[in-house]
């Protein structure tokens, strides 16, 4: 194990895992000690095995002791609530996100898709980012939830404060997730007094009238639920498109083979998503004393889970240090793991792969447009900009 001595990971090697053009490169190099300790509580865990084993013993590593602030002052339902408690939302939400609910939605995500390509074609290109995976999924969430797409506009401020906040220190950063936090409850307060008033027949809807334990969810039950929906529903597919397009305008082999294939396309999203990891890392909190491969990890020690690291730990899962877009089975851990896993990861599946399968039937060849510097984010890999140019459909 190795402490925050010269030449050892910082705090910024998560942040890392999600900027660096090759994070694959630094995850290779993390998993040659199992954990890596980080100042006196924060410890990195680095493989596969210990990644999937902390995931699945929630008793033993917590969510909702994990001192994240992101404006809110309740924990996220149901992301930040550990079992029993957990449990008890899950069955009301897991319903509403089922993989048959989201089928339902695949034409209107066609017919958004097609549209969003329509802004673009003719020109022969696009910066894909901005016109295409910043508006596919915010526009899926606001239909989804019933909300008017006016709105999107505060929603992505809103959710750019939150997630990736001006500044640089946290302290920098705390006013603007604050304002942004407020923002979020003020907006849902107005919402839920004029669902009250004239109901609707919308996702939303649905979730004001479940039922915990045979009682109605209160309004601050349901604000926590939006307010955690908005950072998943407005942030992390985009995050998604943008590796994946990224990935294939420079990769023309793999990206041919989906043309030329369009049923390597489910399995080409899973690969994706194992391969970008667009959520490099997860936060728990040790209830107790603990160890990884003879490394110890105290009582009420921030561990954070690379699940980047997991997804190409090739000791655990040979191979898995290439892509391989038709791999099945592929058990990756893109979207978590245990009874935390991703609430909206079907839906995000039918978005990723509506998204693959007609744009590329739409624009089967493009690439970076020349000159182009990639720029990943920290924290949730995703790109500032992502231009692209390509022959213009007839």
């Amino acid at each position: 194990m190795t402490s925050d001595e010269s030449h050892s990971p910082s705090a910024a090697t998560v942040a890392d895992l999600a900027r660096s053009d090759d994070p694959r490169a630094i995850a290779r190099q993390l998993r040659e000690e199992p954990v890596h300790r980080i100042g006196e509580m924060f410890t990195l865990v680095t493989r596969r095995e210990d990644v999937e084993e902390a995931l699945r013993r929630t008793a033993m590593f917590s969510w909702n002791e994990v001192p994240m602030d992101l404006g809110n002052v309740r924990p996220l339902i149901p992301l930040q609530i550990d079992p029993p408690q957990h449990v008890k939302y899950r069955r009301i939400l897991d319903p509403l996100f089922a993989p048959k609910k989201m089928a339902l939605l695949e034409d209107e995500v066609v017919a958004l898709v097609g549209k969003l390509i329509d802004t673009f074609a003719s020109r022969g290109t696009c910066d894909l980012h901005e016109e295409f995976a910043v508006p596919l999924p915010c526009t899926v969430f606001l239909r989804l939830m019933g909300l008017p797409y006016e709105d999107l506009d505060m929603f992505l401020k809103l959710k750019d404060d939150i997630i990736r906040p001006p500044g640089v220190t946290l302290d920098e950063q705390a006013p603007y997730r604050r304002a942004a936090g407020e923002g979020v409850y003020s907006y849902f307060e107005k919402v839920l007094e004029q669902r009250r008033k004239s109901p609707t027949d919308d996702l939303l809807a649905q979730i004001i009238a479940s039922e915990v334990d045979s009682e109605r969810l209160t309004d601050e039950e349901v604000m926590d639920i939006c307010f955690l929906f908005i950072i998943a529903g407005l942030d992390t597919v985009t995050d998604s498109l943008d590796c994946f397009f990224a990935y294939l305008a420079q990769e023309p082999e793999q990206r041919r083979l989906l043309v030329d294939d369009p049923s390597a396309i489910p399995s080409a999203v899973e690969e994706l998503l194992r391969w970008e990891s667009p959520v490099p890392a997860v936060p728990r909190v040790a209830t107790q004393d603990v160890s990884f491969g003879g490394c110890p990890v105290k009582k009420g020690e921030q561990v954070m889970l690379l699940l980047a690291s997991a997804n190409t730990d090739d000791t655990a899962h040979p191979g898995v240090d290439e892509v391989d877009l038709r791999r099945n089975p592929n058990p990756h851990l893109a979207f978590g793991g245990g009874v935390h896993r991703c609430l909206g990861s079907h839906l995000a599946r039918l978005e990723l792969r509506v998204a693959l399968r007609e744009f590329h039937k739409r624009i089967p060849d493009y690439r970076l447009v020349p000159g182009t510097v990639l720029e990943y984010t920290p924290g949730l890999r995703s790109l500032h900009t992502l231009p692209l140019e390509f022959e213009s459909p007839n």
